[in-house]
């Protein structure tokens, strides 16, 4: 059995990002939420794009109101209203303002805004009380950004903030990743799809269902490959056909040393070369890794039992998924957080052990709550409303009430 970070590591290292030129397309900005940026973004304009206010008040010279006060307020004559949207068509002089409005163009001559709060207005003039600091509420031109610097890089997932920016470039259109494309196929005699009767010893396929599920949230494109019977001319049939069309092929059960296990035989048999055959985490031991030369596509192997199908998913697949999308390394995760355990957490310590439960923004930080019943591989039940994973290290056996512990954060 491989150490988990050493699974990891030779998974990552299989998983090539998809290619800059040939795995791209343009999309319409508003469909564009949730895509990777697969261009760098640069803009020909500067942000703001002129000076302007940043609040209601009055546009002036700050020599003019420096030694303004309550006791001693200064007056100035208005020459102009200056509302959002509308050019100036004066400059300020000596002694002189402007009424100006939040986004408003500054006036020529004006370097500071006085918000309204602390005028008086007399007519044609109002009365300064207060001394503003120099350039107070004023937005000047380039100071968010300076056109034709790096703005958006390629990597980031687009979403609301990104798109927002891209909307103020007048960016209709983006260049972005595909999705990657993930086959998931289920092996079994014994499963059936959720809107058959169940018979004595059959069970419901419900991987196929986490699966497809977890992918799509990755923003991957999902290739629902169905139950394949435990019968290896039709499962080599079904993989071989599979992987010319996918980036990634997920398979669950028949990857253990059962009788009818035959997944690691065909994909040899395929010309796989197989780096992993399970790792030393629990639950999902048994993970099969491998990969097809010629076609470029990546198999997973997850185990058959549900909890440890998507725990496999969580800790090993998503990660791979997010840098064969075009991710960020930085944010190929998985993410761990340190939490206040709420309860004692136990292991054999014979493998690095992934307890579920709820994690929880507390007073004092992160806790988390261990979920209730059975941590069984199978008990898929008690995995519903879970939000992270507590993890107990190889050879450690327990973590006490109160102490500290990783938890991977799942969704």
């Amino acid at each position: 059995m491989l150490p988990v970070d050493q699974a990891e590591s030779i998974i990552l290292n299989l998983v090539q990002p998809l290619n800059t030129q040939r795995d791209v397309e343009t999309v319409d900005l508003l469909t564009a939420s949730g895509r990777i940026l697969a261009t760098p973004v640069t803009s020909k304009v500067d942000f703001p794009h002129w000076d302007n206010s940043a609040m209601d008040g009055y546009a002036v010279k700050f020599t003019d109101v420096k030694n303004s006060s309550p006791e001693n307020p200064i007056a100035l004559e208005i020459i102009e209203e200056i509302p959002a949207g509308y050019q100036p068509q004066q400059q300020i002089q000596p002694g002189q303002t402007a009424r100006i409005f939040t986004g408003a163009c500054m006036p020529k001559g004006s370097d500071t805004v006085v918000m309204q709060e602390v005028t008086q207005r007399q007519g044609n003039k109002v009365l300064i009380q207060k001394t503003p600091r120099p350039q107070e509420f004023v937005r000047y031109r380039g100071s968010f950004y300076t056109a034709g610097t790096p703005l958006l890089q390629p990597g980031i997932i687009l979403g609301a903030s990104e798109i927002a920016v891209l909307a103020a470039l007048q960016c209709p259109e983006i260049t972005v990743y595909r999705p990657p494309k993930v086959g998931i196929l289920s092996t079994g005699n014994e499963l059936v799809t959720p809107d058959q009767p169940l018979q004595p010893g059959q069970l419901v396929d419900s991987n196929q269902y986490a699966l497809a599920v977890a992918v799509a949230q990755t923003g991957a494109e999902v290739i629902r490959l169905g139950i394949v019977p435990d019968e290896p001319e039709i499962l080599k049939k079904t993989i071989a056909e599979a992987i010319t069309s996918t980036d990634f092929l997920l398979s669950t059960g028949g990857v253990s040393v059962g009788d009818y296990d035959y997944v690691e035989d065909i994909l040899t048999e395929l010309g796989a070369e197989i780096q992993i055959h399970s790792v030393a985490v629990k639950p999902g031991k048994p993970l099969t890794v491998a990969k097809f030369a010629d076609t470029q596509c990546v198999y997973f192997g997850l185990p058959g039992n549900p909890v440890s199908a998507l725990v496999s998913f969580w800790r090993f697949v998503q990660p791979a998924l997010k840098k064969l999308a075009g991710v960020q390394e930085a944010a190929w995760g998985p993410e761990f957080v340190t939490a206040r355990s709420l309860q004692d957490l136990h292991s054999n310590g014979k493998r690095e052990t992934y307890l579920w439960g709820q994690l929880k923004l507390g007073i004092n930080g992160h806790e988390f709550q261990l979920a209730q019943g059975s941590h069984s591989s199978g008990n898929l039940i008690n995995l519903a409303g879970s939000t992270g994973l507590a993890v107990i290290p190889l050879n450690e056996t327990s973590i006490a009430v109160g102490e500290s512990v990783q938890v991977l954060k799942i969704s």
